[in-house]
């Protein structure tokens, strides 16, 4: 298999969308899955959207979900400064020079021209192509010009565009997930390639970079599907070899329009802060469109690596079905060690992890919760100082009375088990159960107020589970209290 140069090319102008990390995730299976490699290149040539910190922002959370760039910018752990001399060739605004060169040589091919029409001119006209039902497009008002008067015009100050000159036929765009896709040119737009302000457009600088720096996918939204034409005759222009293109369907929110931030988190980091993991972010998001064997939900991430295929991606657009990222998020909590638990549960709880009952009461609640975020309100009832309810000590059609002389017998019972019973729950459970069957008990007369004596709650975790949370002694004095607030 021939190894893939793949790259992501976002512009530094806030979050990472979604949508972004699934098109990084699947040019990073593609990479390494042919021992290629996994580029990142910053396209910040529209200077006005640019927004301060970005950048830092992207390669750091790049950084939390373990997906690095073989080449590209780099950022520092400590100071999150981002290291300068990775950058010069991998971003745009560093590379004018390298496009100017491209520019010069479209122009003397005739493959492009000057422009000089005013903003009032273009809206002018565009008007005009509205109102007759005209496809828009730029009318090459300026495409005859001689190079006499256009020498003349810049030296006089004019400011001027240069815009590629579309030629005549068809542009074919052989797809990887669409098949292949016929372009009219005549329908195709003489796109401003370099704007007045010496920036190339993305339409160049995209062109541009991906041939020089070796790329041989191109994997992108299929928003840009209508823009692929256009490039493709620049690739040929400038003599460049045409990349493979795949254009990935577009994520959807749960009613099918697209995914937008009206309805929902659409930033990578909004799901971390909220405490998805990046393990089952990774795997959520790297099977939106694409499932490996269609009958498993969980893959790891070298399993996705190694089961990745381009020409298996849907073309129909793939729901954010946030039901199912809850599940998988706690598909993942259930399965890490208690250590592993603890470490990601910090930044979410200001309750100390490192205390034992408050590190079992983690053990516990965590198959209960679809993300970290939810752990502080599950864990604080734990040591928090609570007034029984007596109504709530009582199991139904049962009396206070009845439930008092329950609490006590049980505490009897529990103050003369074996340290060893309490190993964990279910070795508790056995213990309860088997009192209960050989005292010819029924089951909600005890369980009932043992639990919300340990608990104080209404709803809360087993009586099995808070006892072993809680541990024999503390365990036996919330019995105790519970029995002198019946009186």
């Amino acid at each position: 298999m021939t190894p893939a140069r793949t790259r992501l090319a976002p512009s530094p102008t806030g979050f990472i969308h979604i949508g972004t990390l699934r098109t990084a995730l699947f040019d990073y299976f593609l990479a390494k899955q042919t021992g290629g490699e996994f580029i990142l290149r910053i396209e910040d040539t529209d200077q006005t959207r640019l927004v301060a910190g970005a950048l830092e922002s992207l390669l750091r959370t790049f950084k939390k979900l373990g997906i690095e760039p073989d080449e590209g910018p780099r950022i520092d752990n400590e100071n999150l400064i981002v290291e300068k001399g990775d950058c010069g060739p991998y971003v745009q605004s560093a590379r004018l020079d390298i496009y100017k060169k491209y520019v010069d040589q479209l122009l003397k091919q005739k493959d492009a021209y000057h422009c000089f029409c005013s903003k009032e001119r273009l809206e002018g006209m565009r008007e005009q192509q509205r109102t007759t039902k005209q496809t828009p497009k730029y009318d090459r008002h300026c495409l005859n010009l001689s190079g006499e008067e256009v020498k003349a015009r810049i030296e006089a100050g004019e400011q001027y565009v240069v815009r590629m000159k579309v030629p005549e036929g068809e542009t074919i765009v052989d797809d990887v997930v669409r098949g292949s896709v016929k372009f009219q040119n005549a329908d195709i737009d003489d796109q401003v390639i370099l704007k007045s302000d010496g920036f190339p457009t993305y339409h160049l600088a995209v062109v541009i970079d991906d041939a020089l720096m070796k790329i041989t996918h191109v994997i992108r939204g299929e928003e840009w599907l209508p823009s692929t034409p256009k490039h493709i005759m620049l690739f040929k222009m400038l003599g460049f070899d045409v990349p493979v293109f795949a254009h990935v369907p577009l994520l959807l929110n749960a009613d099918k329009t697209k995914l937008s931030k009206r309805q929902g988190d659409v930033a990578v980091e909004d799901y971390l802060n909220k405490g998805y993991l990046p393990e089952a972010l990774l795997n959520f998001i790297g099977t939106l469109g694409f499932n490996p064997t269609g009958d498993r939900e969980i893959y790891d991430f070298e399993e996705l690596i190694a089961m990745f295929d381009l020409s298996k991606v849907k073309k129909s657009g793939a729901v954010m079905n946030l039901e199912k990222l809850d599940w998988m998020n706690n598909q993942y909590l259930k399965n890490m060690e208690l250590k592993e638990i603890i470490e990601v549960a910090r930044p979410f709880v200001s309750l100390d992890l490192d205390n034992d009952m408050i590190a079992r009461a983690l053990i516990i609640e965590r198959d209960r919760i679809n993300k970290l975020d939810e752990l502080q309100e599950k864990l604080e009832p734990y040591v928090a100082e609570f007034q029984y309810d007596s109504s709530l000590l009582v199991w139904k059609k049962s009396t206070a009375q009845d439930a008092k002389l329950q609490l006590k017998q049980i505490k009897n019972f529990i103050e003369d088990l074996e340290d060893a019973s309490f190993v964990n729950s279910e070795a508790i459970e056995r213990e309860v159960r088997a009192y209960i069957v050989k005292n010819e008990l029924d089951n909600g007369s005890v369980l009932w107020p043992l639990r919300v004596a340990l608990s104080g709650q209404e709803k809360s975790s087993s009586p099995f589970e808070l006892l072993w949370v809680f541990g024999k002694e503390k365990g036996i004095e919330r019995i105790s209290k519970a029995i002198e607030f019946l009186g």
